[in-house]
Protein backbone atom coordinates (compact mmCIF):
# COMPACT_ATOMS: atom_id res chain seq x y z
CA UNK A 1 0.00 0.00 0.00
CA UNK A 2 1.68 3.03 -1.14
CA UNK A 3 1.11 6.98 -2.58
CA UNK A 4 3.55 8.76 -4.60
CA UNK A 5 3.23 12.46 -4.83
CA UNK A 6 5.01 13.99 -7.76
CA UNK A 7 5.89 17.56 -7.26
CA UNK A 8 7.61 20.12 -9.34
CA UNK A 9 7.12 23.69 -11.32
CA UNK A 10 4.48 23.58 -14.08
CA UNK A 11 6.05 21.83 -17.02
CA UNK A 12 8.36 20.30 -14.97
CA UNK A 13 6.81 16.71 -16.60
CA UNK A 14 4.49 15.53 -13.25
CA UNK A 15 1.77 14.37 -14.93
CA UNK A 16 3.23 12.69 -18.38
CA UNK A 17 5.81 11.07 -15.55
CA UNK A 18 2.75 10.41 -12.93
CA UNK A 19 0.75 8.69 -16.09
CA UNK A 20 3.72 6.20 -16.94
CA UNK A 21 4.60 5.46 -13.22
CA UNK A 22 1.55 4.57 -12.24
CA UNK A 23 0.66 2.20 -15.12
CA UNK A 24 4.25 0.47 -14.55
CA UNK A 25 3.38 0.08 -10.20
CA UNK A 26 -0.51 -0.73 -11.61
CA UNK A 27 -1.52 2.05 -9.48
CA UNK A 28 -4.52 4.65 -9.78
CA UNK A 29 -3.26 7.82 -11.43
CA UNK A 30 -5.03 11.24 -10.04
CA UNK A 31 -3.94 14.69 -11.78
CA UNK A 32 -4.79 17.03 -8.90
CA UNK A 33 -5.89 20.23 -10.85
CA UNK A 34 -7.99 17.48 -12.94
CA UNK A 35 -9.87 16.02 -9.36
CA UNK A 36 -10.38 19.47 -8.23
CA UNK A 37 -12.34 20.54 -11.45
CA UNK A 38 -14.52 17.30 -11.39
CA UNK A 39 -15.14 18.18 -7.17
CA UNK A 40 -16.19 21.77 -7.90
CA UNK A 41 -17.65 21.39 -11.31
CA UNK A 42 -15.51 24.40 -12.53
CA UNK A 43 -11.68 24.51 -14.38
CA UNK A 44 -8.93 26.09 -12.42
CA UNK A 45 -9.21 29.12 -14.59
CA UNK A 46 -12.70 29.96 -13.85
CA UNK A 47 -11.80 28.99 -10.44
CA UNK A 48 -8.60 31.34 -10.49
CA UNK A 49 -10.92 34.30 -12.03
CA UNK A 50 -14.14 34.09 -10.03
CA UNK A 51 -12.95 32.46 -6.46
CA UNK A 52 -9.13 33.90 -6.60
CA UNK A 53 -5.62 31.91 -5.83
CA UNK A 54 -6.16 32.19 -2.21
CA UNK A 55 -9.94 30.32 -2.25
CA UNK A 56 -8.47 27.79 -4.85
CA UNK A 57 -5.15 27.02 -2.28
CA UNK A 58 -8.22 26.12 -0.14
CA UNK A 59 -10.39 23.56 -2.04
CA UNK A 60 -6.80 22.46 -3.35
CA UNK A 61 -5.71 21.62 0.28
CA UNK A 62 -9.17 20.01 0.94
CA UNK A 63 -8.69 17.80 -2.53
CA UNK A 64 -5.57 16.95 -0.90
CA UNK A 65 -6.98 15.97 2.11
CA UNK A 66 -9.57 13.67 0.40
CA UNK A 67 -6.67 11.81 -1.72
CA UNK A 68 -4.67 10.91 1.30
CA UNK A 69 -7.21 8.89 2.33
CA UNK A 70 -6.48 6.70 -0.79
CA UNK A 71 -4.04 3.80 -0.84
CA UNK A 72 -1.87 2.97 -4.08
CA UNK A 73 -2.00 5.99 -5.97
CA UNK A 74 0.06 8.60 -7.54
CA UNK A 75 -1.01 12.29 -7.25
CA UNK A 76 0.62 14.79 -10.12
CA UNK A 77 0.16 17.84 -7.79
CA UNK A 78 -0.06 21.51 -9.02
CA UNK A 79 3.32 23.52 -9.00
CA UNK A 80 1.96 25.35 -6.21
CA UNK A 81 0.53 22.75 -4.20
CA UNK A 82 3.92 21.80 -1.86
CA UNK A 83 3.91 25.74 -0.99
CA UNK A 84 0.68 26.73 0.72
CA UNK A 85 -0.52 25.09 4.26
CA UNK A 86 0.96 22.08 5.36
CA UNK A 87 0.21 20.77 2.04
CA UNK A 88 4.38 19.34 1.71
CA UNK A 89 4.07 17.75 5.72
CA UNK A 90 0.64 16.23 4.89
CA UNK A 91 2.10 14.30 1.60
CA UNK A 92 5.29 13.62 3.44
CA UNK A 93 3.81 11.97 6.44
CA UNK A 94 1.06 10.05 3.90
CA UNK A 95 3.35 9.20 1.19
CA UNK A 96 6.69 9.33 -0.96
CA UNK A 97 7.30 12.61 -2.17
CA UNK A 98 9.09 12.78 -5.33
CA UNK A 99 10.29 16.49 -6.63
CA UNK A 100 10.68 16.45 -10.37
CA UNK A 101 13.60 19.43 -10.35
CA UNK A 102 14.47 21.15 -13.53
CA UNK A 103 16.21 24.57 -14.46
CA UNK A 104 14.60 27.45 -14.97
CA UNK A 105 15.75 27.82 -18.73
CA UNK A 106 14.28 24.26 -19.35
CA UNK A 107 11.15 25.28 -18.34
CA UNK A 108 11.21 28.34 -19.60
CA UNK A 109 11.84 26.76 -23.29
CA UNK A 110 8.60 23.91 -22.19
CA UNK A 111 6.35 26.64 -20.94
CA UNK A 112 6.86 28.81 -24.56
CA UNK A 113 5.05 25.75 -26.47
CA UNK A 114 2.37 25.38 -24.51
CA UNK A 115 1.49 29.13 -22.88
CA UNK A 116 -2.12 29.29 -24.20
CA UNK A 117 -3.41 26.51 -21.55
CA UNK A 118 -1.74 27.79 -18.61
CA UNK A 119 -3.46 30.98 -17.08
CA UNK A 120 -0.51 31.97 -14.75
CA UNK A 121 1.66 32.36 -17.94
CA UNK A 122 -0.44 32.56 -20.75
CA UNK A 123 0.31 36.54 -21.91
CA UNK A 124 3.65 36.40 -21.27
CA UNK A 125 6.81 37.45 -23.69
CA UNK A 126 9.78 35.32 -23.45
CA UNK A 127 11.72 37.37 -21.48
CA UNK A 128 8.61 37.98 -18.91
CA UNK A 129 7.91 34.41 -18.53
CA UNK A 130 12.30 33.83 -17.69
CA UNK A 131 11.70 36.54 -15.31
CA UNK A 132 8.62 34.99 -13.86
CA UNK A 133 9.61 31.50 -13.47
CA UNK A 134 13.16 32.43 -12.25
CA UNK A 135 11.32 34.48 -9.38
CA UNK A 136 8.51 31.78 -8.42
CA UNK A 137 11.51 29.08 -8.23
CA UNK A 138 13.21 30.81 -6.18
CA UNK A 139 10.04 31.35 -4.15
CA UNK A 140 9.41 27.40 -4.25
CA UNK A 141 12.43 25.56 -4.02
CA UNK A 142 12.25 25.75 -0.51
CA UNK A 143 9.70 23.87 -0.43
CA UNK A 144 10.11 21.42 -3.50
CA UNK A 145 13.59 20.58 -1.80
CA UNK A 146 11.59 19.10 1.50
CA UNK A 147 10.18 16.17 -1.00
CA UNK A 148 12.11 12.72 0.24
CA UNK A 149 13.49 12.21 -2.93
CA UNK A 150 14.90 14.87 -5.98
CA UNK A 151 14.53 13.43 -9.76
CA UNK A 152 15.92 14.88 -12.56
CA UNK A 153 12.85 16.43 -14.29
CA UNK A 154 14.45 16.80 -17.97
CA UNK A 155 15.02 13.19 -20.50
CA UNK A 156 13.29 11.92 -17.38
CA UNK A 157 13.87 7.91 -18.12
CA UNK A 158 10.45 6.16 -16.50
CA UNK A 159 11.98 3.18 -15.77
CA UNK A 160 14.98 4.57 -14.15
CA UNK A 161 12.31 6.24 -11.81
CA UNK A 162 10.36 2.88 -11.57
CA UNK A 163 13.20 0.75 -10.46
CA UNK A 164 14.27 3.86 -8.10
CA UNK A 165 11.05 3.74 -6.54
CA UNK A 166 11.39 0.39 -6.35
CA UNK A 167 14.87 -0.02 -4.43
CA UNK A 168 13.89 2.87 -2.20
CA UNK A 169 10.65 2.45 -1.40
CA UNK A 170 10.31 -1.58 -1.42
CA UNK A 171 7.54 -1.27 -3.69
CA UNK A 172 6.62 -4.69 -6.25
Amino acid sequence: MAKFFITGYMGSGKSTAGKKLSAKLGYEFIDLDKFIENEYQQTIPEIFSTKGEGEFRAMEHNALKKLIEKDNIVVACGGGTPCYYNNMELMNNHGNTVYLKMSADSLVHRLMDAKEKRPLVANKSEEELRTFVNRQLEKREDFYHQAQYTVKGKDLDIDELVLFVKEKVGVN
